[in-house]
């Protein structure tokens, strides 16, 4: 993925999975297709990282704490890291 939305929520009420169907909702409206994956920081993750409505969700140091960086495979590939090379 070279290009994607962030999403900023740090309410501590709403687990992950809740905060990653919000923000894809958005996407989805916002650009007109569905994002399927969705990049966060590892502390983020409690245990095994979840599955929101068929959006693959993986870790990545480079992403700030209570952000979501959201967006489309490239060509499959999800182990892209989230910035532009």
């Amino acid at each position: 993925m070279k290009t994607g939305m962030l999403w900023f929520d740090n309410d501590v009420k709403t687990d992950l999975t809740s905060k990653i169907k919000q923000a894809a909702a958005y996407y989805q409206k916002k650009y007109g297709c569905r994002p399927n994956v969705c990049f966060v920081h590892p502390s983020m993750l409690k245990e095994s990282a979840p599955k929101a409505q068929d959006i693959e969700v993986q870790s990545n140091q480079m992403i700030l704490p209570n952000h979501l960086w959201l967006g489309i495979h490239d060509n499959g590939a999800a182990n892209h890291s989230p910035h532009s090379t």
